[in-house]
């Protein structure tokens, strides 16, 4: 249902431009300013992007600071947005199920588009995701993500490997600037690297391996760790879980003597804090950094900010 109404959105706009002429112009923002417009999905693809672009391009995210990705749809003015830009940077692997119809609805044949993930070996989700997914049929939203794992960025390896296929798409936009971007791209980089390092370092010999999460999203993390992610519910922040899935998950924490259960920012904790005093256990944030939340923002975080969080969490529970 939702599908319909976007491509209704979309038609209209399409009948707007054709009325008002604001499509003439086939994304030429060169009269306006030098430096490249690049527009970006959310919140991490954002920070990417401003590392390898510095000074050389305008960068704008889509979805609003403290707006959950999976539930957000873009709007007439949104298409308008994108339809200007020279550039659309998006993680890509189902995250965006709107990305397609965005990009074929506007007129604009010189936008550069950057699927960030585009390389990376996509993870399938839980079996209980893939059902849950394969039961919804018409009524699952557009955001699912079609049993596929989008979280790539969570991994800061993998996040190096985002930042190098952006350097690329911008460089195919403005390649004058191919040098300044490595360069940018480069000195990022070593940041993420250190990073990396430090995940493998903190994590290496904790004293158990296993984390509960309320949502799957930790799937690549724990992969590149060497760890164990228990999730209660699947891929998509609003997808409740099944009571046989939350029964399986407590009995999980009793056994394993699991003293944690972490929630995240952006989305209700309720489910959580609900297993959390079923076992007699505290609940504790674990940031999937989907968009930044007004307390990240008045803390200056940014994503190694936050990562560098993540890390502490998990070597305090994983050493309980």
């Amino acid at each position: 249902m939702k599908l319909s109404k976007r491509v209704v959105a979309a038609l209209l706009f399409s009948i707007i431009l054709v009325v008002s002429g604001c499509g003439s112009n086939g994304g030429d923002s060169s009269s306006s300013s030098d430096k490249l417009n690049v527009q970006v999905s959310f919140y991490p693809m954002y920070e990417f992007t401003k590392n390898v672009a510095g000074d050389l391009a305008n960068v704008e995210a889509l979805i609003p600071a403290g707006i959950e990705p999976h539930d957000w749809e873009p709007t007439p003015r949104d298409l308008a947005t994108i339809e200007g830009a020279d550039v659309l940077v998006y993680n890509g692997a189902g995250l965006e199920g709107w990305i397609d119809q965005v990009t074929s609805a506007v007129n604009n044949d010189k936008l550069v588009q950057i699927e960030a993930s585009q390389g990376i070996a996509i993870m399938e989700g839980s079996e209980e995701e893939k059902e849950a997914h394969d039961h919804e049929g018409e009524e699952a939203h557009d955001h699912e993500h079609g049993g596929l794992d989008p979280h790539v960025w969570l991994s800061p390896a993998l996040a190096i490997q985002e930042v190098r296929n952006i350097e690329s798409g911008l460089s195919k936009a403005a390649p004058e600037h191919t040098d300044e971007f490595k360069k940018n791209a480069d000195a990022y980089i070593v940041k993420l690297e250190q990073l990396d390092q430090d995940f493998k370092s903190g994590l290496s010999n904790t004293k158990r391996k296993d984390f509960i999460t309320q949502h799957a999203s930790f799937g690549y993390l724990a992969k590149e760790y060497n760890l164990v992610q228990v999730a209660i519910a699947g891929l998509s922040p609003e997808q409740e879980p099944s009571a046989a899935n939350m029964a399986k998950v407590v009995k999980f924490a009793k056994e394993n003597d699991v003293q944690t259960i972490f929630f995240e920012t952006l989305v209700s904790s309720k489910v959580a804090e609900t297993i959390a005093k079923e076992i007699g256990a505290e609940s504790a944030v674990l940031n999937p950094i989907e968009g930044l939340s007004d307390e990240d923002k008045a803390n200056n975080l940014d994503y190694i900010g936050i990562m560098r969080q993540n890390l502490e969490a998990l070597k305090k529970v994983l050493n309980q």
